[in-house]
């Protein structure tokens, strides 16, 4: 194999092997439909919530945005291997976290080093919403997620109401993320009335 510069070639052979586990989230859908009427990849959802985190750093000052930018790319990387649980569909208990986290390990495979090291604790820190930066990824994958649910061609029987409910905790402790959040529930709940009946209130 030939040399890598800065890296030797088992180290350059084990980082090209991750990136193409890690492919499989390009074919991993989530719950949400986009406007053309498909499922939607976590890795397109990866995209637009690191979109949605660069277009609010300015409000941000105090807040290490490389690290944020970098905790929205790794996330969802465990659900590469056994997808998403919808949040209408998680009980008390289940263990997701813990599932999603032995699913990155797996994924990172014959991984070392720094690299490995850095993929696992900003997951860590994401999952435990340690840091400020945490807590607003955490609050941002929320709003991304729920806006899609206003754009996206869903099913018949999607349930707009849940939504209304959703994330809550992490949008509402912000007053930026809050704000946003208040405009795009009035989507969620004029979706709610037109499809499910009733007034839309949660």
């Amino acid at each position: 194999m030939a040399p890598t510069p800065g890296m030797p070639p088992d180290a350059a052979a084990r980082l090209l092997g991750f990136l193409r586990r890690a492919e499989r989230l390009k074919d991993t859908t989530r719950c949400a439909w986009t406007t053309q009427g498909r499922h939607e990849s976590t890795a397109e959802h990866s995209w637009r919530l690191c979109l949605l985190a660069m277009l609010v750093r300015p409000e941000y000052p105090d807040l290490d945005f490389e690290r944020v930018l970098r905790m929205c790319v790794v996330h969802d990387l465990g659900e590469a291997l056994n997808g998403d649980i919808p949040a209408v569909e998680q009980s008390p208990g289940h263990g997701k976290a813990d599932d999603e986290r032995r699913d990155l390990l797996t994924l990172l495979g014959d991984l070392s080093g720094p690299a490995r090291d850095d993929i696992v604790a900003l997951w860590d820190e994401y999952d435990a919403a340690s840091t400020p930066e945490a807590r607003l990824v955490k609050g941002l994958d929320k709003l991304e997620t729920l806006l899609q649910h206003t754009q996206g061609a869903n099913p018949a029987g999607f349930d707009y109401r849940f939504n209304l409910g959703y994330g809550r905790a992490q949008t509402d402790a912000d007053p930026l993320l809050a704000a946003l959040r208040a405009l795009v529930d009035v989507d969620t709940a004029r979706l709610a009335r037109q499809r499910q009946g009733g007034d839309g209130a949660e």
